[in-house]
Formats: C-alpha cells, sequence, structure tokens
C-alpha cells in the first residue's frame, strides 16, 4: 500500500494567503496514494470557505473511509475546548482507499501551563500554551495483510513533542506491522530515536519554498519500504511525504 502525509495549512497557499478548494483537491489527487494522514485540517471555517476539508480530500482521493479529529473548535482567536459535529474545527484525519477495520484516538499529553520560546528573527521570547494533541490510528487492509497507520501533528514545543512521541509508540506497543505519519516537529534524528521506529522517508520538508529541515516522517516497524518519495504540492508550507510498505516476512 502506498501511503502519504501532508500538513495542508488548513488548505491554504501561505498562512496568510486564501484558501483554494480546487487546487487542494487537486494536489491530494496528485499524491496518488491508498492511505494518507493530514495534519491542519478544517472543518466548517470561514478562511477555508466553511469547507470540510477531509470530506474534499477523501472524495478527491477516492477515499472509501476517512476520520477527522478535532483538536480546538471554534475559529481562529476564538478557540475553545468544545464543539458540536457540524461547529468550526481544526485538527488532524486520516483517510483511506483501502478497507479498515479499526479506528481509534490516542489523547497525547498536553503541558497544563504555559511556557517560554525563543522564536522569531530577530530572536524574542514569547510565552505560549500548547493546544489539545491526538492520534488517529486504523487497521488497514492491504493487498499484503493489515497495517497498523497512525497520523499525528505533535507540539511545537522543543522536548515536549518526544514526550508525546514515546506516550503515542508504547499505546501502540501491541500493534504491528506498524507506520506513525504526521507532522512530528521533530529531526530525522530524534524522531527515530525517540520512537525506536524505522524512518521509511528522507528528505527535507519544511519551509516547502525551500526545505532546510525534516519535520514530516513516516515511521514504522514491521514493514518494508520502497520507492520514498518528497512531494512538493502548490500549496501548504510543508512538502508532503510518501512511501510504498509491505508487512515484513
Amino acid at each position: 500500500m502506498r501511503l502519504g502525509s501532508w500538513n495542508v495549512l488548513h488548505g491554504a497557499a501561505t498562512a496568510e494567503g486564501p484558501v483554494d478548494l480546487d487546487r487542494f483537491a487537486s494536489a491530494v489527487a496528485g499524491l496518488d496514494v491508498d492511505v494518507l494522514g493530514l495534519q491542519e485540517v478544517d472543518r466548517a471555517q470561514p478562511r477555508s470557505g466553511g469547507a470540510d476539508l477531509t470530506t474534499v480530500a477523501a472524495e478527491a482521493m477516492g477515499a472509501v473511509e476517512h476520520r477527522f479529529a478535532p483538536t480546538l473548535h471554534g475559529v481562529p482567536g476564538a478557540w475553545g475546548p468544545d464543539g458540536t459535529a457540524d461547529s468550526p474545527a481544526y485538527g488532524i484525519a486520516l483517510l483511506s482507499r483501502l478497507p479498515v477495520v479499526d479506528w481509534r484516538v490516542v489523547p497525547l499529553p498536553r503541558l497544563s501551563h504555559r511556557v517560554p520560546l525563543v522564536v522569531g528573527h530577530p530572536r524574542h521570547v514569547v510565552v505560549v500554551r500548547d493546544e489539545t494533541r491526538v492520534a488517529v490510528a486504523a487497521r488497514v487492509v492491504g493487498p499484503h495483510g493489515p497495517v497498523t497507520v497512525v497520523t499525528t501533528h505533535l507540539t511545537f514545543i522543543p522536548g515536549w513533542n518526544l514526550v508525546q512521541l514515546r506516550h503515542l509508540v508504547r499505546a501502540l506497543r501491541d500493534e504491528e506491522p506498524l507506520v506513525v505519519t504526521g507532522d512530528l516537529n521533530l529531526g530525522v534524528r530524534r524522531a527515530r530515536l525517540g520512537s525506536g521506529l524505522e524512518g521509511l522517508v528522507r528528505g527535507e520538508t519544511f519551509p516547502a519554498d525551500l526545505p532546510r529541515r525534516q519535520i514530516d516522517h513516516l515511521l514504522g516497524r514491521g514493514v518494508v519500504a520502497s520507492a520514498p518519495r518528497v512531494h512538493h504540492p502548490p500549496l501548504s508550507d510543508h512538502r508532503a511525504v510518501c512511501a510504498t510498505v509491505v508487512p515484513a516476512g
């Protein structure tokens, strides 16, 4: 099965730029993957025309199953802890063109207090609070057998993203073959060592126009990967990653 991951920046070309749903759908279709993890996904947000980006992506790639997991409710600048099934939200999604026999949402640990963070140019200190983080897992039935595929978007807070990654891998310790996809906000070495999983794709992914580092990953165990690729879709500040995997042995 062909797996992919892409942080879609809510379907926009830049953080300030407009959302183009047709270009978004075309970019998703162009990845041509069987299972796709998406991060920074909007649902019913004014900035993305009120669209459900998970549904748009599912239709574009021909997915027969998909799940959206909200991590923030409300609209930017007025986020809240709760919402309804139809209220504006933002989160992650997992989509599959192959049958899924089980779905699971894994909550990830969140810092309960604000922390100082050095950002920007020139460098300066800001105090931030992290958002809720989760992972979505699916047991996907591929042509060579089932594989558990997971997508997540880990915190940007240094160190705490490693805590979340280790928590996720422990929660999935009985799952094999396993592939974890997503924007992990971690470089190649820390993602591999922190998870104990094998990196399946190598290549810089961020920022998309002139990438300097890889923070978007496919990590696996019990699988053999081939044809790894880093895509540069015409949207988002991240490049997408994909590879073909089969269960080992």
